[in-house]
């Protein structure tokens, strides 16, 4: 258990370098810096772009999950699954500091 309670309690933070807009009334990211591993945009939900702003900002899993139970009135688990999988794949695309 205290391993996951550390986990959640690591601090996590986008790479510089993504620039988020609004297109066509779609929220999509694009890589304003040419060495970052993006090519194209991807596109968020909003429940992803709630995440993606605070990550921006710098934030745990713990503050991810409590702001979109805040946001969205969702469970707790639902809340933790959500977050893990975007956390997951922002590892993935190496999208993490």
């Amino acid at each position: 258990m205290l391993a996951a309670r550390r986990q959640k309690e690591i601090y996590m933070k986008l790479k510089s370098g993504f620039v988020l807009k609004e297109i066509a009334g779609e929220c999509v990211v694009l890589a304003a810096d040419s060495a970052l591993n993006l090519d194209g945009m991807i596109t968020l939900n909003s429940t992803a772009k709630t995440m993606w702003l605070l990550v921006s900002e710098g934030a745990t899993m713990d503050g991810l999950v409590d702001a979109l139970i805040a946001e969205y009135g969702i469970s707790r688990e639902l809340a933790t699954d959500a977050a893990e999988s975007f956390v997951k794949r922002l590892q993935e695309l190496d999208f993490l500091a």
